[in-house]
């Protein structure tokens, strides 16, 4: 996971993985039909394509040098018939080969997004985002040339080939090994060529990555009001300078790469017409040649001509394969991440009418960076642990209250419940099931969470409420607004419902957006609801409004509030007091200031005026 952190596969020239090939190949076995077309298509293009080589030996032996002008206009009509054909056939299976490409891209991009959906929060919080998109956008794009025109111009090229060199055997073998003698030299050529242009996509690939993901940190709205506000923005400037400076020199050298190549093959198919020529005219001068005809020599140079492109293309293909190999590389490499949180194979399908919500903490032990091998139990007492031996039960209807310091694991236990991580030791389980055996998408739609920073999506208030139910209707959406006091200010606005919200909500204040968030999470109406900081960004009225509000919604449902202020927590059920990844206290309000510990000296800090030092003290 580190790798990823630090933005993916390493720049340099790497070998290819052993079935990525396989892998590829794999993925046009959905369109075998298309394949079959593709192949029928080529053979007769490639056919057809050969016969004007033959017909112009025609016309010009029997043609032109007998005089005979009916032969002329009948080949000729022949070879514009046989042209027309091939280029119809041409533009068929060019046709059919950039749906069935465009439709693997659409595939790998499908397969790469889910796959990367049911990763763990754990991978996105250790890898940039900038990375991550970049793998979706620039590494599938990076292959779409090859995976729309690999397959049937490598089909078309090699049919090419082959059929116009037996032609060319059949007018003179003697021709064709002087015009093909050079060909394992460029060959040889082509496959080195292959391996540095291999290792220079890759660098290209990850420069781009790595530009993406700078520039999605720093000019998204949060990274711009960073540079802004402290000053940075020529640090900012100066990293994109760095990193497109590494892009500009990579995409130099693999420019220079294929020009190099290509102006080398150039050079090989423009000097071997005149061996050829050089050849023809030894043999005939030497008698040697009394089968050759000038038609025979004008029809096996415009073969040449012929052969030329298919073989250019041919040594393409390799170049490109094998720099593409790279990306594909790339791609699998995500795409072979293994997920941790999965449906177990017997996992259960919760029906959201009979969840009474009983929610239980058995001895549960978790840590962020989870451990190359499993923590034996009796390792269980050290201090690596970001939870440690949390053991509580949450009946039905209760509010239950996380208290402690900032880091000390609130948030933590709260997301092990919707299975956002799984414990590493212990259990935790709902009416009586262990989370790990209830499916992932039951358990969503059981839980609701409002998150301390609220998420809002770049679209209108009427769709952010609808995340919480798609097919919520106006009369719905309303109610719930008016259950977190946020109504009233959207009818204010001059879109009222339809106003669009900004990237990540930044046209609204944090105590709009809060309160948005609220009424999503009750159109969703959960069986489980998760208040981490929910209140934390309004002010007094509309904190005492929305709690208010929060009343008949906690009704018949457990409820997690999470709070740094008490005011919030004071008619919990049950108050579990935080330290270090431990329970260090529980109990009502009353019993916990009766004790007079931990909960007794928060509760003076904020209510009596200078108590902070000694909570602190009763809880570390």
């Amino acid at each position: 996971m580190a790798m990823m952190a630090r933005g993916g596969m390493n720049g340099g020239r790497k070998d290819p993985r052993p079935d990525t090939v396989k892998r590829v190949v794999r993925s046009f076995y959905p369109y075998k039909l298309e394949l079959i077309w593709i192949t029928i298509s080529v053979l007769a293009s490639a056919a057809l394509g050969a016969l004007p080589a033959l017909f112009l030996r025609t016309i010009i032996n029997q043609g032109i040098e007998g005089h005979k002008l009916n032969i002329v206009v009948a080949y000729s009509v022949y070879s514009l018939v046989a042209t027309i054909g091939a280029t119809g056939f041409t533009l068929i299976f060019g046709y059919l080969s950039i749906v069935v490409g465009q439709h693997i891209l659409r595939d790998l991009r499908d397969q790469l997004y889910d796959h990367l959906q049911g990763m763990s929060l754990r991978f996105f919080s250790s890898t940039r985002t900038g990375e991550i998109q970049s793998r979706l956008a620039n590494d599938v794009g990076g292959v779409q040339s090859v995976l729309s025109d690999t397959v049937s111009s490598v089909l078309s090229n090699v049919t090419i080939v082959i059929s116009t060199i037996v032609i060319m055997v059949y007018l003179d073998w003697r021709l064709t090994l002087m015009s093909l003698g050079v060909l394992p030299i460029f060959a040889l050529i082509g496959a080195r060529v292959g391996e540095i242009a291999r290792g220079v996509r890759s660098t290209v690939q990850t420069s781009l990555a790595e530009m993406s993901a700078t520039m999605q940190e720093t000019l998204s709205v949060s990274g711009v009001l960073l540079s802004k506000t402290s000053g940075r923005r020529e640090l900012a400037q100066r990293k994109i300078s760095t990193t497109n400076e590494s892009l500009t020199a990579a995409q130099i050298k693999q420019s220079l790469v294929m020009k190099a190549f290509f102006n080398l093959i150039g050079l090989a198919f423009s000097i071997t017409p005149v061996l050829v020529y050089l050849l023809a005219g030894y043999l005939i001068a030497g008698h040697n040649g009394k089968f050759l005809t000038i038609g025979t020599i004008v029809a096996f140079t415009s073969l040449q001509s012929r052969i030329f492109f298919p073989l250019t293309s041919l040594l393409n293909v390799q170049v490109d394969v094998s720099s593409s190999l790279a990306l594909f590389d790339r791609i699998f490499e995500y795409l072979d991440l293994k997920q941790e949180i999965v449906d177990s194979p017997n996992a259960i399908a919760l029906s959201p009418k009979e969840i009474r919500g009983d929610v239980k903490f058995s001895h549960v032990y978790f840590k962020y960076d989870k451990p190359d091998v499993d923590t034996p139990a009796e390792d269980a007492n050290e201090d690596f642990w970001n939870l440690k031996d949390v053991t509580f039960e949450a009946k039905s209807g209760q509010l239950i209250a996380l208290v402690g310091h900032s880091g000390a694991g609130k948030t933590t236990m709260t997301y092990l419940i919707p299975r956002l991580y799984d414990p590493n030791m212990g259990s935790i389980s709902i009416d009586g099931i262990d989370v790990r055996e209830i499916r992932l998408d039951s358990l969503g739609q059981a839980i609701g969470v409002v998150t301390q920073e609220t998420y809002l999506v770049h679209d209108t208030i009427r769709e952010n409420l609808r995340y919480g139910k798609p097919d919520a209707n106006d009369d719905e959406l309303i109610a719930a607004a008016k259950t977190a006091a946020i109504h009233a200010h959207i009818e204010s606005l001059p879109d009222g419902y339809d106003t669009v919200v900004g990237e990540r909500g930044y046209k609204l204040s944090g105590g709009e957006k809060q309160r948005i968030a609220i009424a999503r999470a009750v159109l969703k109406n959960p069986r489980i609801l998760i208040l981490d900081e929910a209140t934390s960004s309004l002010d007094t009225q509309s904190e005492r409004l929305i709690q208010s509000a929060l009343v008949p919604l906690m009704a018949g449902r457990t409820t997690f509030a999470i709070a740094h202020r008490l005011s919030t927590i004071l008619a919990a059920d049950l108050i579990l007091v935080i330290a270090n990844g431990e329970i260090v206290e529980r109990g009502t309000h009353t019993d916990l200031l009766a004790a007079d510990g931990a909960y007794a000296a928060l509760y003076a800090a904020q209510f009596e005026n200078g108590a902070s030092q000694e909570y602190d003290a009763a809880i570390s």
